[in-house]
């Protein structure tokens, strides 16, 4: 294990419903405001604030991600219903930069499928700067709970190709999708 609390599936879609999922994601409008295109669904995260404002539901996820979503219940990823997911685009040198993702804004469970490419993700303890890396590769979900979701940060380093078993593999386009349950203030 690479960090406690991430659980690694490769294989977890086929490369046709990568395919499926990519054509979905590509027929409709990208948000270019940031770096890298996203999309929302269920509700929009905004950046800036670090937050899910209250007039942020865009509407239930299309039934596509509603079918992943239940997947990953099926699974036993998620304990309830994920109802919030961003769709990431990144282009060959476009990468995250490192972060814990919001905790008081979203539930103790993220999960990241991985679409098109493979890219390295770099884990660093926040407490003791200690770094451990994860190859993605397309179709596989990243999982993460307890001190992997809490105590260490996760980036994608900007490059153009990353060092496998000491080979240089140049990246391709790569989409993410990132599930989640948003924390509803009273």
């Amino acid at each position: 294990m690479v960090v406690d609390g991430v659980d690694y599936v490769g294989g977890f879609l086929s490369a046709s419903d990568c395919d499926a999922i990519c054509e979905a994601l590509d027929a409709v409008a990208w948000d270019t405001t940031l770096k890298r295109r996203v999309q929302h669904f269920g509700y929009r995260y905004d950046y800036r604030a670090r937050t899910v404002p209250a007039d942020a539901w865009l509407g239930p996820l299309p039934d596509w991600l509603q079918r992943l979503a239940q997947w990953m219940v099926e699974y036993g990823h998620f304990d309830a219903l994920p109802d919030q997911v961003i769709a990431n685009e990144y282009l060959p040198g476009q990468g995250i930069s490192a972060h814990v993702d919001c905790e008081p804004c979203f539930g103790e469970t993220i999960a990241s499928l991985s679409l098109l490419s493979t890219c390295e993700m770099v884990f660093r303890r926040a407490v003791t700067g200690e770094r451990r890396s994860l190859m993605l590769a397309p179709g596989s979900l990243l999982v993460l709970k307890g001190e992997a979701r809490y105590d260490w940060t996760h980036e994608i380093p900007a490059r153009s190709a990353d060092d496998v078993d000491g080979e240089k593999r140049p990246r391709g386009r790569r989409m993410s999708l990132t599930f989640r349950n948003v924390i509803r203030s009273l």
